[in-house]
């Protein structure tokens, strides 16, 4: 039966497989398409079309909106790449990633998140924008790839719509497994905290349970004094402890009897 953490790491290979896959899907379009606009990029570009000849006369947007999405679709194929690496090398020595590592993955994963989304609104909201133009001559969007709409900037329209839908489709659904990546990270981080909550746990019972063991075997008796020596309460000094001499009254005399080798008592 496979373990859950193993099962975990499989989930995790097949995500970065498919992320790795759908960048490839981002990347290429948005790079022919620029290179099809002569560098332009058509995402929330706007313009006018002429009457006399039905051309179009741009207002091109910022080819920062394309360069970004291009960006976005070589770091992800870089993180999918490396995260496929090392959970195959995981699964061939029968290991799995550290709590450290495990973070790292969580943290890379919400990054990916964020990053796929931009790009996703990007591609979404500025081509709409794009085609919001492109059908005030035409009926669909898709319609105008079979003109020429702009001549004097020398742009071959053909194909920008499918290499547009390409993009949309796999950014969007590069946002959807990164989400889950996300997730499938987050459930191991939690794990790795739980099992090393129990393990703190688990030590410091073993500790109370050593120190009562330690307690029950020096027993009652020993604390706070010397195992095996008794005496007289109130009596610091053990010499104290011996018999005291013989005493007794003889008149209006006090008589003591001290033990052999004793100095005698100067009263008499």
């Amino acid at each position: 039966m496979t373990e859950p953490t193993n099962f975990i790491l499989y989930i995790q290979l097949t995500g970065y497989c498919i992320a790795a896959i759908l960048s490839l899907c981002v990347t290429i379009p948005m790079s022919m398409h620029q290179d099809n606009f002569k560098g332009h990029c058509l995402l929330f570009t706007t313009g006018e079309w002429r009457a006399e000849d039905g051309q179009f006369v741009v207002n091109w947007a910022s080819q920062a909106y394309c360069n970004f999405t291009i960006f976005v679709g070589v770091v992800m194929f870089v993180i999918s790449a490396t995260q496929v690496y090392r959970m195959s090398m995981f699964l061939y020595k029968n290991k799995d990633s550290s709590f450290f590592s495990a973070f790292i993955d969580v943290i890379s994963s919400i990054f990916m998140c964020s990053m796929t989304l931009t790009a996703a609104l990007f591609i979404t909201l500025g081509f709409n924008v794009w085609c919001g133009e492109m059908t005030r001559r035409f009926e669909n969007c898709a319609d105008a790839t079979e003109n020429d709409i702009d001549r004097a900037e020398g742009i071959d329209p053909k194909g920008f719509f499918m290499q547009m839908f390409t993009a949309q489709f796999g950014i969007w659904l590069s946002w959807a497994i990164w989400v889950g990546l996300t997730v499938f990270a987050l459930l191991k981080l939690c794990r790795y905290h739980q099992q090393e909550n129990i393990r703190v746990s688990m030590a410091k019972e073993r500790k109370r349970l050593i120190n009562e063991d330690l307690v029950t075997d020096v027993g009652p008796g020993a604390v706070g004094g010397t195992v095996g020596v008794t005496g007289q309460p109130g009596r610091d000094n053990q010499g104290q402890d011996r018999s005291s001499a013989p005493s007794g009254l003889r008149g209006n005399q006090i008589v003591v009897e001290a033990e052999t080798g004793a100095r005698p008592d100067l009263l008499n």
